[in-house]
């Protein structure tokens, strides 16, 4: 079946059967294990992950030829 017959008939049906859809969808994924929903980031979810030395913002030597 293609895509385009899919979606032709998902577009006449009304809008809480095409809700039905969607979550059938999803559960076929999760039940197949191809489920594409992805992991978003939370705020403040790497923290202590990342150090910065105290002197980060010091010169470095390499360079005090030119300063």
């Amino acid at each position: 079946m293609s895509s385009y017959t899919i979606l032709s008939k998902l577009d006449a049906l009304p809008d809480n059967l095409k809700q039905e859809v969607v979550d059938f969808i999803d559960f076929l994924a999760a039940k197949s294990g191809t489920s594409k929903k992805k992991n978003t980031p939370q705020f403040g979810s790497a923290k202590g992950l990342i150090k910065m030395s105290p002197d980060f913002d010091e010169p470095l030597e390499e360079f005090k030829e030119y300063m």
